[in-house]
């Protein structure tokens, strides 16, 4: 009975001594964070470009919590282009996101990448950045907001290794340029596309050729101009779009021969 008296007084003073906080097995929370992409100079990237991927990782184990396209609309013009921006004043109700649910137990450091547009493999775009995520503590409403800088170029005519003869030419080089959300250029436009530098460099046989500009044309997001050549040859075209007041810049390539 002594021994037992002894055990119970030591188990006691034990408990008395620990810390309320020392819970060892803490209730995990699920706490939500809603991410949006977001095209510099433009609007969100949403289900008409196919979505921007969110990877969600812990940033000290690399482990992904969660993953998933953005889903939903660009968002309102008028609010995301036209209104001056104050602060606490939401842009992006309705517009496309990827929300998590993520059970923790404890404040978690998290890396976010952003792939977008993601079905644009030439033009895709990786993004990242990094947050805290409390238990009960949601990042929502607007979210985290990943800013995804470029333009999506593909190049349309000539077509990709297209064989043709001398008497074809002059050839139409022909692209499609729109914003990394898919907004249109037009002549005049909100995205002015007589503003946007857009040009084929023509190397033959791997040697620098020609340097031919682009037009904007009625078509909108289209821009041409023929290309006149007396020389056969394996032709090389990279397609450039440049707006020099943001920055944002595209490309995309192709070839063709003419015999």
């Amino acid at each position: 009975m002594k021994k037992i008296a002894i055990f119970l007084c030591v188990f006691i003073a034990q408990i008395a001594a620990a810390p309320l906080w020392a819970n060892t097995t803490a209730q995990a929370t699920t706490t939500e964070i809603t991410v949006r992409a977001k095209a510099k100079d433009a609007k969100f990237i949403g289900s008409s470009i196919g979505g921007a991927m969110v990877i969600i990782r812990a940033a000290d184990t690399g482990k992904i919590l969660a993953q998933g396209l953005t889903q939903g609309s660009t968002g309102d013009t008028g609010k995301i282009m036209k209104t001056p921006q104050e602060r606490y004043v939401p842009i992006a109700e309705g517009a496309a996101k990827f929300s998590a649910n993520l059970d923790i137990s404890e404040p978690v450091f998290l890396t976010v990448e952003v792939l977008a547009p993601y079905i644009k493999k030439q033009a895709r775009v990786v993004a990242q950045t990094q947050t805290w995520l409390v238990p009960g503590k949601p990042i929502s409403g607007e979210g985290l907001i990943v800013e995804i800088p470029g333009m999506v170029v593909d190049l349309l005519s000539p077509q990709t290794h297209f064989y043709t003869g001398l008497d074809k030419s002059p050839f139409e080089i022909r692209a499609n340029v729109v914003m990394m959300c898919g907004c249109p250029f037009t002549d005049g436009g909100l995205w002015d596309g007589s503003k946007v530098e857009v040009t084929a460099l023509i190397k033959k046989d791997g040697r620098e050729f020609a340097t031919v500009p682009l037009k904007i044309q009625d078509t909108m997001n289209t821009f041409s101009a023929p290309f006149a050549t007396d020389l056969p040859g394996v032709y090389e075209i990279l397609v450039y779009a440049y707006d020099a007041k943001t920055g944002n810049t595209g490309v995309d390539r192709g070839s063709f021969i003419v015999k």
